[in-house]
């Protein structure tokens, strides 16, 4: 995803909603449960979503919501059982990320002809597993000590307390889950639209294009994500479209073919790899920008586990119980034995397979490391992993090449395996941090969210590969085919893929990486002098370079979410300016509350949408045919454009009208 670095750290100290003095239940047989399940569906959600859109959104406030609707019928559920389902839901969306992300790339390379289930569920859940027990000496470090915003946390927290003190959100998922499923089974199942609306056209010597997909989700995904992130995304959609693709076509001559088919050519064969450059140099320069206070946080924590165990330091409170570092080191290495063993099944080479574990770890801890922070100031949904994945597969890739030769038929695969890996456990740093902040202003017990997390990732893991392999077999990944003539883009599968291969067999069109990688540095400069003079606006690198990979009509949606989520908020800020002295405070009060439902909503329509594309594939499989519900041969774009125009008056009012909605 994208990553910023602006934010701010905490100054106040934060006092928990129930005191470490309080024994209530976390960890209980209902709780696991439901957050095993919740975990699995919504891991499927955001695998679809982002094989479809390229980008993931963070599931902690849905799963907070839906666990409190359901632990409502127990007379015994309390707030803490309620963040441990949440915890345990989390964790098994972020994983998909991290699968999605990478995994599909061995499908392209052709190294894989399907998902084999034993292999996809170690790497998964073993990346996932290693990113949990990263993680654990960093919560001291990043949220007791540096106190980062953790902003998804917070709202995660917020919405825990208010349905603990009766709150009525839970409708506006149920409703827009409702639209969203029904809105993608009218396209997908019954044709009665187009999912896009493109045109393109020959002119003034070049091709003009513009498209906007008409997915309720993707809009909800600009939503979420605000008018900053998204404008940005569509500003990388942009530079790829309508500037880089006319002058390559002005460079190297008009094309013959159709101008919607030859643009979007042109953009797959070669100007996304403007968005590698940028995504390598947003990636490194995350982590240059972040060196400090990683190392800083992460020697503070070592210093006071280091403290506890020689006596020295105070009496340790239940809110602030981690995970014994013993039994992190000993996991750690208890995950790595399997992984060495898979990896030498997988590449055929004990001495390559021990390379590729310690790039693994290496790289794993770092990535994992950056994402909890990057988290802390952007949220889970706005953090950098394919980028610093990108550029673990470039590194990876490059040192492969000097150990096993350009020549290698397995090269190009193991830089991708050690990627997957890497993504996984960066996906999943990301999400614990977010949910022990929630859990730190609540007053959960960190070693057992902890201990969730790890059910979650679990429970992920198992369903990936049956979810994967449904969805290639309905709908295809990455390339067209003459059974699936329009795949799930899997934009960061297919840029993984081919950076792993251009890296070993050549061709990579590196003037246009190099160019993207420039772009990239305009763009730090550009938040550098923003930041300086103070901006609220800001141009985080790896947001524009999403928007480069992505295609135009995907970022054109998000964009649209992103205004929606900016004059929703004007609306409320207008009236509260205009509005007397006595008034302000209620107004604001209605804007936080219409800010959440209108959070909900957009979180349903995406969870809606997601589990109706996976749901549709089943029947798509078994009678081997696409257009089964098929009402219409031919689906034009007007009534699907009439409708998403609906859904987005519809979130609009929820989320800046709370008394009509």
């Amino acid at each position: 995803m994208s990553e910023s670095v602006q934010g701010v750290a905490h100054s106040e100290k934060v006092i928990p909603y129930i005191s470490a003095e309080t024994q209530l239940p976390e960890i209980t047989f209902k709780a696991v449960v439901l957050g095993v399940i919740l975990a699995a569906v919504l891991a499927g959600a955001n695998a679809y979503l982002g094989l479809f859109a390229g980008l993931t959104v963070s599931a902690s406030i849905p799963a907070a919501v839906i666990s409190m609707a359901v632990l409502r019928f127990f007379k015994t559920s309390n707030i803490l059982e309620n963040n441990i389902v949440q915890t345990a839901a989390s964790s098994g969306e972020s994983l998909a990320a991290g699968v999605i992300f990478t995994l599909p790339a061995l499908i392209l390379l052709n190294y894989w002809t399907e998902f084999n289930y034993i292999q996809t569920t170690l790497i998964a859940g073993l990346g996932g597993a290693i990113g949990v027990l990263f993680t654990i000496p960093l919560r001291r470090a990043l949220i007791v000590e540096a106190r980062l915003k953790y902003p998804e946390g917070i709202a995660t927290a917020e919405i825990l307390k208010s349905g603990e003190k009766g709150g009525s959100g839970v409708k506006y998922i149920v409703l827009s889950a409702i639209t969203g499923a029904s809105f993608k089974f009218a396209e997908t199942g019954l044709h009665l639209w187009s999912a896009t609306w493109e045109s393109a056209r020959y002119m003034f010597g070049t091709i003009a294009y513009f498209g906007v997909n008409l997915s309720p989700a993707l809009v909800s995904v600009g939503y979420i994500i605000g008018l900053n992130i998204s404008s940005l995304v569509f500003l990388g959609g942009v530079l790829s479209w309508l500037v880089a693709i006319p002058i390559y076509v002005w460079v190297n001559g008009m094309p013959a073919g159709e101008a919607v088919h030859e643009a979007g050519r042109i953009w797959s064969t070669q100007i996304r790899y403007l968005g590698v450059g940028a995504m390598v140099v947003g990636g490194l320069w995350a982590l240059v920008n972040l060196r400090k206070p990683l190392i800083d946080g992460i020697k503070s924590s070592l210093e006071a586990y280091r403290a506890k165990n020689e006596g020295g330091g105070p009496t340790i409170l239940r809110t602030e119980n981690d995970v014994s570092m013993k039994w992190v080191m000993i996991m750690l290495l208890a995950s790595i034995i399997p992984l060495f063993i898979l990896y030498s099944v997988l590449v055929g080479d004990m001495v390559i397979a021990g390379i590729m574990a310690v790039l693994m770890i290496i790289a794993g801890f770092l990535f994992s490391a950056v994402a909890a922070y990057m988290a802390g100031l952007v949220g889970s949904s706005n953090n950098p992993i394919s980028g610093v994945t990108i550029a673990t597969i470039l590194t990876s890739a490059i040192l492969l090449v000097m150990l096993m030769g350009s020549d290698s038929s397995v090269g190009p695969a193991a830089a991708i395996l050690i990627g997957a890996v890497v993504c996984c456990a960066a996906a999943i740093g990301g999400d614990v941090l977010q949910d022990l902040k929630a859990g730190q202003i609540l007053g959960a017990t960190p070693w057992k969210q902890q201990v969730m997390e790890g059910v979650g990732v679990v429970a992920a893991a198992l369903v990936m590969a049956p979810i994967l392999t449904l969805l290639l077999k309905a709908y295809g990944i990455g390339v067209a085919t003459a059974a699936h003539p329009d795949p799930l883009a899997a934009p960061q599968a297919t840029l993984m893929a081919s950076v792993a291969l251009g890296v070993f067999r050549g061709g990579l069109p590196m003037n246009l990486i190099y160019i993207g990688g420039v772009v990239a540095i305009l763009i730090i400069i550009a938040d550098k002098y923003l930041e300086r003079k103070g901006s609220e606006f800001r141009m985080p690198v790896l947001a524009v370079a999403v928007g480069i990979y992505l295609p135009l009509e995907l970022s054109s949606s998000i964009f649209i979410g992103g205004l929606i989520a900016h004059y929703a908020s004007k609306y409320f800020k207008d009236k509260i300016s205009e509005a007397p002295e006595a008034e302000k405070e209620s107004l604001r009060k209605k804007e936080e509350s219409s800010a959440g439902n209108g959070l909900l909503f957009a979180s349903g329509l995406i969870t809606g949408e997601a589990l109706v594309g996976i749901l549709m594939a089943i029947p798509i499989v078994v009678f081997q045919d696409r257009n089964v519900f098929s009402l219409v041969s031919d689906p034009m774009a007007l009534p699907g454009i009439i409708g998403l125009c609906g859904v987005c008056y519809w979130l609009y009012k929820v989320a800046s009208s709370p008394d009509e909605s």
